[in-house]
């Protein structure tokens, strides 16, 4: 009776935060943005989106830019799904909330 998974609707599940972070993983990103005292600042360029020990990082200009445990992630896509909302304790930052987007590599298919 396995045969077709059910996906998790409730956002607030740890197996739809696990869903969504395995979903987004692998992506490669154009760049990383904050909203820092009501304007987006972009904090780095060119990376990517990995899950590494059960934490989700986002990978840019050459560093860590953003790091939390999955199971603490808020994630979501834009409407545009060309690129991703995390929201979570950052543990590069030492563990402060933090909301960062992530805009994805346009691919021309």
């Amino acid at each position: 009776m396995g045969l077709f998974k059910k996906k998790s609707k409730n956002p607030d599940s740890k197996k739809f935060r696990r869903e969504m972070a395995y979903a987004v993983s692998g992506q490669h990103i154009k760049y990383v943005t904050e909203n820092k005292n009501g304007v987006d600042e972009v904090i780095g360029r060119n990376g990517g989106l990995n899950i590494r020990n059960d934490e989700f990082i986002v990978y840019a200009s050459a560093d860590v830019v953003f790091r939390c445990p999955i199971d603490d992630l808020q994630i979501w896509e834009l409407m545009s799904r060309d690129g991703v909302v995390l929201t979570g304790p950052d543990a590069e930052h030492g563990g402060q909330m933090r909301t960062v987007i992530a805009h994805y590599v346009y691919y021309r298919k």
